[in-house]
């Protein structure tokens, strides 16, 4: 069966000095390289998603309201800035990179297109490789990191999560992803 490494939003905002850093994230990135290394570790596919925002909406909170860091955010990982870009301490070689979130809030690297065929969707495009395993690390263990576990879980993929490669917002929230994603059946080690 073939196995896949998704790499969840190891982008600078979401790193130290970030608009949305989380404490931990350069640290997740180098983790990341290190595990894949330049042979690729156990995984014969390598993808990453981005936030990759043009215009999300109420994503980006109102500057006069002020985000409430559940449904709407400062901006962050706008299309084409520094902050949207892979953090330099993350440097793997990927096979495809899913990019998600242009026009509306997404979490999920299940909602992101690929980045040569915005139509080929990261589902789609694993299915295609005959993907049947998938680990998910990265960015944030109790948002995006949590998204995409529990769809591939949901679209078939056997799944874990490794914690040691991921990074969370806050304790509380990464527990209770945690135990979410336990609870769906997916393996997080």
């Amino acid at each position: 069966m073939t196995r896949a490494l998704i790499v969840v939003d190891v982008q600078n905002d979401f790193c130290e000095g970030g608009s949305m850093g989380v404490d931990g994230g350069a640290a997740v990135a180098q983790s990341i390289t290190d595990l894949v290394g330049h042979a690729r570790g156990d995984y014969d596919v390598v993808v990453a998603t981005k936030d990759w925002h043009v215009d999300p909406g109420e994503h980006f909170a109102d500057p006069d309201i002020g985000p409430d860091f559940v449904n709407t955010w400062p901006p962050h990982c706008v299309t084409e800035t520094s902050g949207a870009a892979f953090h330099e301490a993350l440097t793997i070689a990927v096979d495809e990179v899913f990019l998600k979130g242009r026009t509306t809030a997404s979490y999920t690297g299940f909602d992101g297109g690929a980045a040569a065929d915005e139509s080929v969707l990261l589902g789609d495009w694993l299915r295609a490789r005959q993907v049947g395993e998938v680990d998910v690390v990265g960015i944030a263990t109790d948002h995006c990191v949590r998204a995409t576990a529990l769809d591939a879980h949901a679209a078939g993929f056997t799944t874990r999560v490794l914690l040691d490669h991921c990074a969370g917002v806050a304790p509380e929230t990464t527990e209770s992803a945690i135990a979410e994603m336990t609870a769906a059946g997916i393996t997080v080690q």
